[in-house]
C-alpha cells in the first residue's frame, strides 16, 4: 500500500508490507550490513557495499550497483534508533549537498508476523517520488524473500 501527499512543495510516500518473521529479525536484517547487503534494492540492483554506524548521529553509506553497470551511493545520518521497532536518517545521493530527504521505517508487531512501515520524506519531484516507490517495493520484496516470508 502506497500513498502520497504533498506539503510545501515536497512529496512523501508512504509503503508497507507484512512479513511473516519477527520485529526482531527484520531490524537486524535492516541494520547489519553483511545482511542488508544480501537483500537490499529492486529487482536488478545489487547493493556492493553497507556501512553503517547504527547509532543517533551515525552516518550510513550505501552503494548500489545498478544493471547499466553504474554505482549509485546513498547516504545519511541516523536520527532515531530504536531496535527493534524504528529507524529515522536522512537520505540523500551522492554527490549531493541538498538537505536530504528523511526516511523512517516502522516495525510494528502484527500476530506471527511484523508491519515493515517505510516513509519518505521531502522527496522533490513527482518522478522521484515514482523512483523511490519502485525502490522502496522492491526492498521490501527483497527482505521478504530474504526473511524466507516470500
Amino acid at each position: 500500500m502506497t500513498s502520497a501527499t504533498t506539503h510545501e512543495s515536497s512529496l512523501h510516500l508512504i509503503v508497507r508490507r507484512t512479513i511473516a518473521a519477527s520485529p526482531e529479525r527484520l531490524f537486524a536484517a535492516w541494520t547489519q550490513p553483511q545482511q542488508l547487503m544480501r537483500w537490499w534494492g529492486p529487482e536488478g540492483v545489487r547493493c556492493t557495499e553497507a556501512h553503517l554506524d547504527l547509532r543517533p548521529g551515525g552516518a550510513y553509506r550505501i552503494a548500489n550497483a545498478l544493471p547499466d553497470g553504474s554505482t549509485l551511493w546513498i547516504k545519511g545520518t541516523f536520527e532515531t534508533v530504536e531496535p527493534p521497532h524504528r529507524l529515522v536518517y536522512s537520505w540523500r545521493l551522492e554527490p549531493g549537498e541538498d538537505a536530504g530527504e528523511r526516511v523512517t521505517v516502522r516495525f510494528e508487531p502484527k500476530r506471527d508476523a511484523t508491519e515493515v512501515i517505510v516513509v519518505h520524506e521531502r522527496i522533490p519531484t513527482s518522478p522521484a517520488r515514482e523512483g523511490h516507490e519502485r525502490g522502496w517495493v522492491g526492498c521490501l520484496e527483497g527482505l521478504a524473500a530474504f526473511t524466507g516470508a516470500a
